[in-house]
């Protein structure tokens, strides 16, 4: 049994699929008109725990990521840069997809591009037209009326009368209200578009997830989720659309992350904190990345420092070093044992990975007093469960080095041949050599090991 946190009741829920061991899960992807940021690192990484979670409980699992490939920011991105706008989404789509390897993030089922579903748009938006729920507006574009939908604001606990009373929105003389968004939006001089009953144009961004969820996974499915920025409008905005259209629930759960700070800070580029992934990457690897997401609890604010990279990359540092000695295979878990039950326990908890983690540590904490094969096996099984130990032990611990790790090997077989000639003064020297380098020694059964400091 598994409870997740339900963003549209605000409390903790027993999940029951639609279809039994099945789950359908649709997650708001990535707008690819620039390279990724720690916030979509946190997206990619909080959904692929909880892809590996369900799957591990014998669900079959069918994971939509959507990619938004037409939008105001890719085309202004386009217009910069003086080309077409499909070649700054297929840079970024590279671009995305690379950092999701180093993520260790498994392909979703399906990550459908917008511009491949403008002919399901546009059925879409014509229902809607024919329910009187959308109108054409005065500039041409297509608008989806509010005033129809009266659950709008049950997701993110807004009412519409305190949204216009307090509203300092610019009165647009081409809608009804303020807060009605756009479904299609015509084409204006230059810009790509598609033919529709309304003119050519393209679409809002609003109907683009409607119209690919629906496609991949029905008019109704288990999970939607996204980040919590998403909450308002986008969300509100998708659940009207595609319940007005279907006239049946749109999703039985929403899951929401927390947002990412940057020293306490909000993330954001006017105030100079903004790091890509790219930038990030270049000092510290996927794994202790994934690892220092992992470690807060995904409803909670993640806040992004050097301090808190560092302290991630020490604990992951542990978790290798303790492990180095092992033939580590994946093994068949006995559940029922005390500490993996309790291990399952939390991950059943609305996926609480940071209590995990802290079990996997107590483990590690064992297996340091002791050698222990089976416990060695079951700590790196945990570990794969939730997407992490993606390397060996000993090529992490190697790459984390600044230095060429042939002389470091080199100048551990010359300090070895010294100790076989008993010169222990010439061993004792290329030892503190080693040392320089930012490099600690550890003399083992099976031979001498090294890392970093």
């Amino acid at each position: 049994m598994i409870k997740i946190f339900n963003s549209y009741t605000g409390k903790k829920e027993i999940f029951h699929s639609i279809v039994p061991k099945e789950v359908s899960m649709y997650v708001c992807g990535m707008t690819v008109y620039d390279d990724c940021h720690v916030g979509h690192a946190r997206v990619m990484i909080v959904f692929d725990l909880i892809y590996r979670w369900l799957m591990e409980l014998g669900y079959s699992v069918t994971y939509i990521r959507n990619i938004t490939d037409i939008d105001d920011k890719i085309l202004n991105k386009a217009n910069t840069n003086q080309c077409h706008f499909s070649e700054i989404t297929a840079k970024y789509i590279q671009s995305m997809m690379d950092d999701a390897v180093e993520l260790n993030i498994l392909p979703p089922s399906h990550q459908p591009k917008a511009t491949e579903s403008i002919d399901e748009m546009i059925e879409m938006i014509k229902d809607l037209e024919s329910k009187g729920i959308a109108y054409v507006g005065n500039n041409g574009d297509v608008f989806f009326d509010i005033s129809k939908f009266p659950d709008y604001g049950n997701l993110s606990k807004k009412n519409l009368d305190d949204l216009n009373a307090g509203s300092r929105v610019e009165l647009d003389q081409n809608k009804k209200n303020p807060f009605d968004f756009v479904l299609w939006k015509k084409t204006k001089k230059n810009e790509p578009c598609w033919p529709s009953p309304w003119g050519d144009g393209r679409p809002g961004w609003h109907i683009e997830c409607s119209a690919m969820s629906t496609k991949y996974l029905g008019k109704s499915f288990d999970i939607h989720g996204g980040g919590q920025d998403l909450i308002f409008p986008h969300h509100e905005n998708e659940i009207a659309q595609s319940e007005s259209c279907h006239d049946q629930k749109m999703a039985n759960y929403w899951i929401h992350n927390g947002f990412v700070k940057v020293d306490d800070e909000k993330m954001s580029k006017s105030l100079g904190n903004f790091f890509t992934l790219k930038t990030v990457l270049k000092d510290y690897n996927g794994e202790i990345l994934r690892f220092f997401i992992l470690r807060s609890h995904y409803r909670s604010p993640l806040n992004y420092s050097n301090k808190n990279l560092e302290d991630a990359e020490s604990a992951v540092k542990k978790i290798y070093i303790a492990l180095r000695n092992y033939s580590c295979k994946e093994v068949t878990l006995d559940w029922e044992k005390p500490y993996l039950a309790e291990f399952r326990n939390a991950m059943n908890d609305d996926f609480n990975s940071p209590k995990a983690i802290a079990i996997i540590f107590e483990l590690l904490n064992a297996l340091n007093k002791k050698i222990d094969n089976l416990l060695a096996d079951e700590i790196f099984t945990l570990l794969k469960k939730i997407g992490l130990m993606s390397i060996a032990p000993d090529k992490f611990l190697m790459d984390s080095l600044e230095i060429d790790a042939n002389l470091v090997e080199q100048l551990i077989d010359d300090r070895n041949q010294a100790k076989v000639n008993k010169d222990y003064q010439a061993a004792d020297l290329i030892r503190k050599q080693i040392e320089s380098y930012g490099v600690l020694l550890e003399d083992t059964p099976q031979g001498t090991v090294w890392r970093k400091k």
